[in-house]
């Protein structure tokens, strides 16, 4: 998995190599003055030590140490070079996975687990490759060269120690089921914290009216508890055999120390060697210590890793030719859609949108009108039949191309943290500041821009926060008029303001719609009676057909739905008094 990762998201696979050779280099500055110190131990119990070996050994350690440092600089340069470039292209890579994601995938996780893949897990990838497998890489080669010289020294003593490797390896084992085990508790832990957390901070005014702060939320409390939990035990479970592995590398040297000194006395070990392995000896050891604690914190990172392949695997939509149609109109042609979760949405559906015309779908909430507008836009794509623009399948088509095609202005209109200038030249970045200025003039911004300080270049905040409702609305408007799509699809988009605004939004909509080809979703029945055509949906199948004095004749769900909707415009609130006064004469 990692070896996949290196080699799929690195733009230069030689940077990789680089740095692992680096890696082993430097282990190898590391390990090697331990075979001089050996040979200073050994030349000083000689009968007669000579001080030019002495002195060439001590120099080779200077050279060796002087190289060490420079090699250490070098690969601390050359790891983090690799490691950012590999989580940088990793990440772009996400981003540009999610880009060609069905939007169905969206609803089925929630945003706060992506975003702790982008974030989160790409963080623990950093990790493993700027610190972990450098410091496993040194301590597997650091060993074995060491290893190589106490067993050229005393292969008795040498096996001893090595034999408390084997063990140690099975605790690790050990411990190592245990972290994947537990760290996928600890994972969906966080993830449900920052859920709750963004849920909390964005529900902060509703939770506050409610008086639900602090520990009354108590959403938000569980999921923090069952956090500090999960963390608790993913420390502390698999901690004991770590320290048991440590403890047992112990023993094995003490072990080394008991026989070698029976051996001294018995005269068949020399005072040099005993020495060797009681400085060395000890010493080989610790680097194995740093290698079993990396080697379960890499064992935990492999889960993020996980993650990080699972999302990158998940099917995206077929990518099409480059099909772009000469005409607009829109066909449905037995058009099913459900979502993952297998409720259906929409069923044999057909129906036609002439070509710069306007289309009304209306019916009662969860008819399917907004899942009608997501198709076409190839925000996902039906399970059966198909849909056509201009004749053409949106399917055969790039998902990209389908979007030019298309402009959107939806009642929850999102605005990035930029300024209002920005904006809406996200509708078009190619556009010039004069074409800009007139979609802002036409979609009635300049009537709010130019009470603020900096104008077009006040920023909006995240989301568009610093701005009313309307507001936002109309960039969103002189957004889709920069676009200048032939295919406009208005959702809801005067549901909810007040009556100014509504005025405002609806003559931008106007300027917005000239020539173009128009599916409008709509509660106000009054706001679409002069469509064309409207579709009355209920249940995910069209009930009625026709324009609005066809529909009214035939006294059916369109009938129904508009007489309610005149019997709601006189409804008011009467005053406290009042009510009392008609509550005391029933």
């Amino acid at each position: 998995m990692i070896r996949n990762l290196i080699y799929t998201f690195t733009t230069a696979p030689a940077i990789v190599r680089k740095s692992i050779l680096l890696e082993l280099v430097h282990s190898l500055f590391i390990a090697v003055p331990t075979g001089f110190l050996l040979l200073i131990i050994r030349e000083l119990f000689s009968p007669v030590p000579d001080p030019q070996k002495l002195w060439a050994y001590v120099g080779i350690m200077v050279i060796l140490i002087a190289g060490q440092f420079f090699v250490s600089v070098k690969t601390i340069v050359r790891s983090n070079d690799m490691t950012y470039t590999l989580s940088t292209n990793l990440r772009m890579a996400l981003g540009n996975h999610l880009q060609r994601i069905s939007m169905g995938t969206f609803k089925q996780r929630d945003p706060g687990e992506l975003a702790s893949v982008v974030l989160q897990d790409v963080a623990n990838f950093e990790l493993i490759f700027g610190h972990t497998i450098g410091n496993m890489a040194g301590a597997v080669f650091a060993t074995i060269i060491v290893s190589a010289f106490l067993l050229a020294t005393d292969c008795r003593l040498a096996l001893v120690l090595l034999a408390a490797l084997p063990l140690a390896w099975v605790l690790i084992r050990i411990s190592d089921y245990l972290v994947v085990k537990q760290g996928h508790h600890h994972v969906r832990a966080r993830n449900e914290t920052g859920a709750r957390f963004l849920e909390y901070v964005q529900g902060i005014r509703h939770i506050k009216s409610f008086g639900m702060t602090g520990e009354r939320f108590s959403t938000l409390q569980k999921a923090l508890d069952d956090f500090r939990k999960a963390s608790i035990k993913t420390e502390a479970i698999p901690g004991p055999f770590v320290l048991t592995a440590g403890l047992v590398l112990e023993l094995s040297f003490l072990l080394m120390v008991s026989l070698a000194i029976t051996y001294l006395v018995a005269g068949n070990l020399p005072v040099p060697v005993l020495i060797t392995f009681l400085i060395v000896g000890y010493r080989l050891f610790e680097p194995i210590k740093i290698l079993l604690v990396d080697y379960v914190i890499l064992r935990y990172m492999n889960i993020s890793l996980g993650r990080i392949v699972t999302l990158l695997r998940t099917p995206v939509q077929a990518s099409g030719r480059e099909l772009l149609p000469v005409s607009f109109d829109i066909q449905f042609e037995n058009v099913g859609f459900a979502y993952h979760d297998g409720r259906n949405v929409l069923q044999n559906l057909s129906f036609s949108v002439a070509e710069k015309s306007m289309t009304a779908l209306v019916g009662p909430s969860g008819s399917g009108k907004t899942t009608i507008t997501s198709l076409i836009a190839r925000f996902w794509d039906v399970q059966s039949g198909c849909i056509r623009i201009g004749g053409v399948n949106v399917q055969d088509m790039r998902p990209d191309d389908v979007c030019v095609l298309v402009s959107e202005v939806f009642q929850e209109v999102y605005l990035f943290d930029d300024t209002i200038y920005n904006n809406i030249h996200f509708g078009r970045p190619g556009a010039t500041e004069l074409e800009v200025l007139d979609a802002a003039e036409k979609a009635r911004v300049m009537d709010f821009a130019w009470e603020m300080a900096d104008g077009l270049n006040a920023r909006v905040g995240e989301g568009g926060n610093r701005l009313s409702g309307g507001q936002k609305q109309r960039i969103s408007i002189a957004r889709a008029l920069l676009k200048n799509a032939p295919i406009i699809l208005l959702d809801e988009a005067t549901a909810s303001l007040d009556p100014e605004n509504e005025i405002y939004i609806q003559q931008a909509i106007q300027e917005l719609v000239k020539d173009k080809t128009v599916i409008v979703v709509a509660h106000k029945l009054a706001t679409v009676r002069h469509a064309n055509q409207i579709i009355v949906l209920n249940d995910g199948r069209i009930e009625e057909q026709g324009n609005h004095e066809a529909l009214m004749e035939k006294q059916g769900l369109y009938h129904r739905l508009h007489q309610i909707q005149q019997q709601s415009g006189g409804w008011r609130i009467e005053s406290k008094a009042a009510y009392f006064q008609a509550d005391s004469a029933l």
